[in-house]
């Protein structure tokens, strides 16, 4: 049996872009309804300001601990601002919403307000799991957990695991020391492919599979987070690419050079050998 653990925080993801933890109230849906323009002219208006921060009064509160053992969930709740993180950098060290707003003598939902104001794209960060970094590191430590992740992307626009890997490499190997370059390389490649008996990739060996990632060791890092809406209909997801990566190569063909598509799709559906029983 394996252990499957991140290697930081599982986060709901919060933007002016995309959601924020008010817009089921009604005057934040109302707003959150117009051109993205228009809505930040209203989230400027002292009176509409006001009115909004009213409305956070009457939200639920998230529970600490959630009640009957139950999943985490990203289900709009009155944040805790001492668990909510105007994201600033991938190094993990981002102040809260809570801080800001003791520093500022503001209510936090301004600290919101202006920091969305000030940058479209600033993005806030509410940790639901893993919270902690000395925990995930004692998790990752474990001789049987693999660094991994069930549903990167899944859930669109609110979640997203898709930088676990590119976060292993700069934190808690070159940032931490806590793990050695190769160490680390292992457990994201050979010992997934081991777990799920895939007994041909993992290793630059003769006779495997030549699926390689080419990246430099002193800059490899997640980029920030960003929005896009190139779903369907214009629908929105999630976007966290990496730097440092020269190229990335599957079944020995180059699929991304530089971070740009190739055109290239050598890759098939992969199944362990538990899928046939």
């Amino acid at each position: 049996m394996w252990g499957q653990t991140t290697t930081r925080s599982i986060n709901a993801i919060f933007s002016l872009k995309s959601y924020l933890p008010f817009d089921v109230l009604p005057a934040w849906r109302e707003l959150r309804r117009l051109p993205l323009a228009e809505q930040k002219q209203r989230l400027a208006d002292p009176a509409m300001r006001r009115r909004l921060v009213a409305e956070e009064a009457t939200m639920k509160p998230r529970d600490k601990v959630l009640q009957g053992g139950g999943a985490a969930t990203t289900d709009p709740r009155k944040p805790d601002y001492d668990n909510l993180y105007a994201m600033k950098d991938v190094e993990w060290n981002d102040p809260t919403v809570g801080e800001l707003a003791a520093a500022r003598g503001q209510h936090p939902v301004e600290v919101v307000i202006d920091l969305a104001l000030a940058n479209d794209d600033q993005v806030f960060v509410q940790p639901l799991v893993n919270e902690q970094p000395d925990q995930v590191l004692g998790m990752l430590r474990h001789s049987r957990t693999l660094a991994t992740f069930s549903d990167s992307g899944a859930h669109v626009c609110q979640e997203m695991g898709s930088s676990l890997q590119t976060h292993m490499l700069s934190y808690w190997v070159r940032a931490k020391q806590a793990f050695t370059l190769e160490e680390a390389v292992r457990k994201l490649s050979f010992d997934n492919a081991s777990a799920w008996g895939l007994a041909d990739r993992g290793l630059l060996r003769e006779g495997y599979r030549a699926d390689l990632v080419l990246f430099d060791a002193a800059r490899v890092k997640p980029a920030m987070p960003t929005v896009e809406t190139d779903l369907p209909g214009g629908a929105r997801r999630l976007v966290q690419k990496a730097e440092g990566i020269a190229a990335t190569i599957v079944n020995g063909e180059v699929t991304l050079e530089n971070g740009r598509p190739t055109g290239r799709l050598p890759g098939v559906l992969l199944r362990g050998p538990g899928a046939a029983r």
